[in-house]
């Protein structure tokens, strides 16, 4: 049995730079990225990509900051949202230029990772070699889990489904059926209203087939489709979020940990403040209702998401498309239920309302599966991984003083969105009937086992700010791994003779008050993102900021990386203000040799 000092699950975001990180740091070490697919990339691996898919993001926000996607080598300008194709070329090349390839082995499903006595993981893996199947059993030190949320699709169940003899995929698996779908003259289903059926819809309409997009009237509704460019001053979206006058305007339980707590709480914790931040929220809606046209034509009309964006989270989606997708809604190519499915027959959707709808190929755009696609041993360990369908780890007392510290600190979140009265989750989804969040420290920690140092989930939060986010959690778990963090709730041990940073003195704390923090981080989402994801993950978009604050403090960084205060409350941060990172990092937990 082959032994490892480190194992990371996933080849996307987050698992690629975790590995290059540690490796930075010990170079020596024994590291194995393991991953499923034939490729690497994540979710832009490359039996996910389609005809015209692209990112949210433009070129210059969806990149590490050590690797630049410059133009000259990708054929992507300024301006312009990013195709999958390229991303996944980003990835090659940066696992080419960080010397990556011989850590990687594609196509080895992780189906167990057992903890054993000694605090070591076994990880049994199914890896497949041309068809034949063979079985691999690893051990490790230290284990990341940089799945993500994005792994395993949740595909509901119809009635009648059995007679349907038309092809029926979530579209995670669009690009398999891409040539059966995206023809002249087919008839294509969706069922969804999240920006990835917005994706296929127009992948669909721009080819030529008839779509029939169905949103259920017992759902969420549509999602916020934003322009690029919002607000009446025209800000690069992107770049609004890491904005730190703009970040303002979120609640956020973090939020102090960018240092303008005083600002923070005027804005929340005051009559006045709430106001403003009221007139801002109300702003960047009605500019966005504006400029997509949603109370000027009817059927564009059944577009318009039914709740504020401040409630929504990353469900916020971006019109990357090359040409107008309302056009396409008008001219009825692409043609809109708001309704629910009552069952299937031969090749037919009938919905509640009596219609029946021929179609060629149902595309479900419906979210993935809250379970991990891994199976955690020893029994009863996922309630010890902080995992969202297992007991809570928190006790009920304990989360009932985080609402009220939370409703307490950010009286608007008392006044939760009014959701439809024919609201109802698809019953099979795992997601919506998580008993509770995710429970991690820092969102990446369980808490039983933090003192362990044997195991990190990274990816669990969702956030437009991708890469950065990503980076900054790889090189706090190698921090995290090595003992090296410097944190408010735990007693920093200098190696003799390091190099550190005097000024800086931890506080020690008990472990209820890691707890209770936790708490507060984990619960916050339920409060902050109803109509999002955070009932059971952390969900960001104007949050990331305050948050990387945080994770610079408990590795010893400056957070503040701008050249002077106006700078740094108005101009946006973005990859380059992060370059350099790991060399930051390790010049401070450098440790003297004799020589010195």
């Amino acid at each position: 049995m082959e032994s490892l000092d480190l194992v990371v699950i996933g080849a996307g975001w987050s698992g690629l730079v975790a590995a290059k990180t540690y490796l930075e740091v010990k170079p020596s070490s024994k590291v194995v990225i393991l991953d499923s697919e034939s490729s690497v990339g994540g979710v832009w691996t490359k039996h996910r990509l389609y005809k015209g898919l692209k990112s949210n993001n433009m070129l210059g926000t969806y990149e590490y900051s050590d690797f630049p996607m410059d133009e000259s080598t990708f054929d992507v300008k300024p301006g312009e949202h990013i195709p999958g194709n390229v991303l996944l070329l980003y990835f090659e090349k940066y696992v080419a230029h960080f010397q990556l390839a011989d850590k990687i082995r594609l196509g080895s499903k992780v189906e167990r990772a057992e903890r054993k006595p000694d605090g070591k993981w076994r990880l049994t893996i199914r890896k497949i070699h041309g068809g034949a199947v063979e079985g691999v059993v690893l051990e490790t030190s230290k284990l990341v889990v940089a799945t993500g949320l994005t792994t395993e699709p949740f595909l509901p169940a119809f009635n009648g489904q059995d007679s349907f003899n038309a092809p029926l995929f979530h579209f995670r698996d669009f690009a398999i059926y891409e040539d059966e779908a995206l023809q002249v003259g087919k008839r294509v289903a969706i069922l969804g209203g999240t920006k990835s059926a917005w994706d296929v819809a127009y992948a669909c309409a721009t080819s030529g087939a008839q779509v029939n997009w169905i949103i259920r009237e017992s759902g969420h509704g549509p999602a916020w489709m934003a322009p690029p460019y919002v607000s009446p001053l025209k800000r690069w979206l992107e770049k609004l979020v890491t904005t730190r006058f703009f970040t303002w305007f979120s609640p956020c339980i973090w939020g102090d940990a960018d240092g303008f707590g005083i600002v923070r709480y005027f804005l929340h914790g005051t009559w006045l403040g709430r106001k403003m931040v009221d007139v801002f929220w109300k702003t960047i809606a009605n500019d966005v209702i504006q400029l997509n046209g949603y109370d000027i034509h009817p059927e564009v009309g059944k577009l318009k998401p039914w709740v504020s964006p401040f409630w929504t989270g990353t469900s916020l989606g971006i019109l990357n498309y090359s040409t107008n997708f309302f056009d396409y809604v008008k001219n009825g190519t692409i043609k809109i239920h708001i309704t629910d499915i009552d069952h299937l027959s031969h090749r037919t959707i009938h919905l509640t309302t009596g219609e029946g709808i021929p179609v060629s190929a149902f595309v479900c755009a419906t979210g993935w599966k809250a379970t991990p696609n891994i199976e955690f041993l020893p029994r009863g360990i996922d309630k010890e991984l902080g995992f969202a369908w297992s007991p809570d780890p928190i006790d009920e007392d304990l989360v009932k003083r985080a609402d009220d510290e939370i409703l307490r600190r950010f009286p608007h979140l008392q006044d939760q969105p009014a959701f439809s009265p024919k609201h109802q989750a698809l019953a099979e989804n795992a997601a919506a009937a998580s008993p509770h969040p995710i429970r991690l420290i820092r969102f990446m920690v369980p808490l039983s086992m933090f003192k362990e140092r044997s195991i990190i989930f990274l990816g669990t939060p969702l956030t437009i700010n991708t890469a950065l986010v990503s980076q900054l959690q790889a090189l706090w778990a190698t921090a995290y791994f090595d003992d090296k963090l410097i944190t408010p709730f735990m007693v920093r041990r200098p190696l003799p003779g390091s190099i550190e940073d005097t000024d800086r003195k931890p506080i020690k704390k008990s472990d209820p008050d890691l707890k209770w923090e936790t708490a507060l981080q984990t619960q916050f989402g339920k409060w902050r993102y109803p109509a999002g994801f955070g009932k059971r993950n952390p969900d960001f978009v104007f949050d990331a900021m305050p948050y990387m604050d945080m994770l610079l403090k408990d590795l010893g960084l400056q957070s503040h990386r701008k050249s002077n205060i106006f700078t740094e409350c108005f101009e946006p941060y973005g990859p380059s203000d992060y370059r350099g990172l790991v060399d930051e990092w390790k010049a401070r937990n450098l440790v003297k040799t004799k020589s010195d």
